[in-house]
């Protein structure tokens, strides 16, 4: 017996979180939970280097309160680093000992290994339609003899020139316009609005206004910049999404505001200085400023879409998930408290029903199987996986709460993808031995200068591509029968194979104070992630009355990064042909740089969404049905026969129940591709 007290630590946006004996450090905790936590000077408090942040409030999810006492007095080190901003939640982690249950967010400045943000965007040729117009005029000086003001000569200017009628004037540019005349010469340049309305205007000649294409999604943010008159992507940024310390997925997150009262104001708050620091950092690698941009588009789940927009998304939580508005929203930046150029607009894209966002209906957009006749799935896989189904005769939509597994989260070894962590794996089905890929070194673990290329970044555990390879890869070997369990005969042939409680793991990686296993309860988590996703998808074709589909598009960071033959062999997506599988890339920014730059890709998004029809899973009975079918890797039930003719899948076993026998291991090989 122990009389000691043990508290409770989750970790974001990593995911990982365990317990610990009161009174250890935030810093210790980080290290002895495999957490990405910077430090310098050994925990002495001389550096700033472990700063982390204190999430405060309820978390339903996690089973925690976490509140500042919780953590120990500021110490007189973090009191003279911090001086008068002083934080009760920001905190040293090598000061802040632990004196109850919390939730610790570690800022990316801390992170000594940063997540890559994935969300690169495949730019191809974009009609140039912008909403935000630039025209240069020469407007007649006063005269005595014809007494005008100086607004209605330069309408009457911008008719003469540019055919723009019955324009409205921000009352705000009039005091900028009689300046502007008259130093510019009577020469100035103004920016017009869907041909409506006078936003901004410069003395003289202005050649050039940008826009900025934002995809907010509940883990990473992705932004673009763009020159609105020639199209031209000029500068990417991508970054965390400053929301996951409040909750991994969009459910937790909405639990936190019912849990937390005014909750919802600080995920606003956050979001949008986020999203004002991403376009900091655009201006500054294209060498502008800020005031020079004049429009945005956004996208977004609902949940991102409704916090963004200052409203509280709770009614997004239960039957019969309400959206605020499924139309486009149109307002000025400074609406939504962004600092642009004053007169600078906002579009941001519609949602499609309660649980599918703007961001599906920017990849539809960006897609476009309305105007194609084969039958095509988009599925924006994330922890709240889109769907769309259709072509040109009819289009379904729906999401599946797949959850953040397929991210690293609720995985023993996982985390969120950053150098360090393995991506792709091999396993041998002769001897069960793996190889391994990490971020970061393009060399495989079986190169005899994997090592030393590694350096000094180590292997720290397993992303999300990397989790979908080496699951599939142990199915594929016999490691894993067909309804999960890890077969534990075959811990006769490898010593890979061990016994982890009344379950078995694999060893897929060890060395030094390094273990990275895959648990049985990993294989279940993502068995539940890819049983949802399918199901999903399944419910959606048998609303359509079709048993196949011609095509599968993958969209979103992850899509763009897992390897499609993996995905199927998991049971992820239906059979298809794999020639017909493939990514969309980051199809959700795609779309919303196409609605930044062409008004008519606005109304033809806003006139596809409501011909879209959705399908509320929640309600559906038969997708328990078809989520039970597709716990079985890759199905219970359904042979995957397009597959089966390019990957030699193994027999489908009579597996027993428990982790503690299984076939013999006997199985039929397979091709190696």
């Amino acid at each position: 017996m122990t009389d000691r007290e043990f508290v409770k630590v989750v970790f974001t946006p990593s995911g990982k979180r365990g317990e610990i004996e009161s009174g250890k450090s935030v810093l210790a905790a980080a290290q002895q939970f495999g957490v990405d936590l910077d430090t310098v000077c050994g925990g002495r408090g001389i550096c700033d280097r472990c700063q982390i942040d204190l999430s405060v409030g309820e978390f339903p999810k996690f089973q925690i309160h976490s509140r500042p006492e919780n953590l120990s007095e500021h110490t007189s080190s973090e009191e003279a680093y911090f001086l008068d901003d002083i934080s009760p939640t920001r905190r040293l982690g090598c000061q802040a000992l632990l004196q109850g249950d919390v939730v610790i967010d570690i800022p990316p400045e801390s992170q000594a290994h940063r997540q890559i943000v994935r969300k690169r965007l495949d730019v191809h040729k974009m009609a140039v339609n912008p909403a935000v117009r630039l025209h240069y005029v020469e407007v007649q000086e006063p005269d005595m003899h014809q007494p005008s003001g100086d607004l209605e000569r330069t309408l009457d200017a911008l008719e003469f020139e540019w055919g723009l009628t019955s324009l409205k004037f921000d009352f705000a540019l009039l005091g900028v316009l009689q300046h502007s005349l008259r130093e510019g010469e009577w020469k100035i340049t103004v920016a017009v609005h869907e041909g409506l309305e006078i936003i901004a205007l410069w003395p003289g000649f202005q050649s050039a206004g940008y826009g900025v294409s934002i995809d907010v999604g509940s883990t990473t943010i992705a932004a673009h910049l763009y020159d609105l008159a020639s199209g031209e992507a000029i500068a990417s940024t991508g970054r965390m999404n400053p929301q996951i310390r409040f909750g991994e997925d969009l459910m937790s997150r909405v639990s936190y505001v019912m849990m937390n009262p005014g909750g919802e104001i600080d995920m606003t708050h956050a979001v949008r200085e986020a999203l004002q620091g991403q376009i900091a950092d655009l201006c500054e690698i294209a060498n502008i400023k800020t005031t020079d941009i004049l429009d945005m588009a956004i996208v977004g789940n609902p949940i991102m879409h409704h916090l963004l927009l200052g409203i509280n998304p709770v009614e997004l939580g239960g039957a019969p998930f309400a959206l605020a508005t499924d139309r486009a929203v149109s307002i000025k930046a400074s609406d939504i408290d962004i600092r642009l150029h004053p007169g600078a607009r906002t579009y941001v894209l519609p949602c499609i029903a309660g649980h599918v966002g703007a961001d599906a209906a920017a990849v539809t957009l960006s897609e476009a199987p309305y105007q194609q006749d084969e039958l095509t799935l988009l599925v924006d896989v994330g922890t709240n996986a889109e769907m769309v189904l259709g072509n040109r005769s009819r289009m379904l939509a729906a999401s599946s709460p797949t959850g953040p597994a397929f991210e690293g989260a609720q995985i023993s070894g996982g985390q969120r993808a950053a150098p360090g962590a393995i991506e792709r794996v091999r396993i041998d089905a002769g001897t069960l031995e793996p190889r391994f890929q990490v971020i970061g070194c393009d060399l495989w673990s079986d190169h005899e200068a994997f090592l030393d290329r590694l350096g000094n970044t180590g292997i720290t555990g397993i992303c999300g591509s990397g989790i979908i390879e080496v699951i599939a890869e142990m199915f594929l070997c016999g490691i894993i029968l067909n309804n999960g369990i890890i077969n534990g005969e075959l811990a006769k042939r490898s010593n890979r194979i061990i016994q982890d409680g009344k379950t078995w793991s694999y060893v897929l990686f060890e060395k030094d104070a390094v273990r990275i296993l895959i648990t049985q309860n990993d294989v279940r988590a993502i068995q539940l992630a890819k049983a949802a996703l399918y199901a999903g998808a399944r419910l959606l074709m048998d609303k359509m009355g079709v048993d196949h589909v011609d095509r599968i598009r993958l969209a979103g960071a992850f899509g763009a990064h897992i390897d499609v033959k993996y995905a199927m062999v998991l049971g992820m997506i239906p059979d298809c042909d794999l020639s017909q599988v493939t990514s969309a890339g980051n199809a959700a920014g795609k779309g919303a740089s196409i609605a930044l730059l062409d008004t008519d890709a606005r109304e033809e998004v806003e006139r596809t969404v409501k011909q879209i029809q959705k399908i509320e899973t929640a309600v559906e009975e038969k997708f328990q049905e078809y989520f039970v079918e597709a716990l079985g890797i890759p199905h219970k039930s359904d042979r995957f026969e397009k597959l089966a003719q390019q990957v030699q899948l193994p027999q489908a076993d009579d597996a027993p129940t428990t982790g503690q026998s299984g076939s013999d291991g006997r199985r039929r090989r397979r091709k190696r591709s």
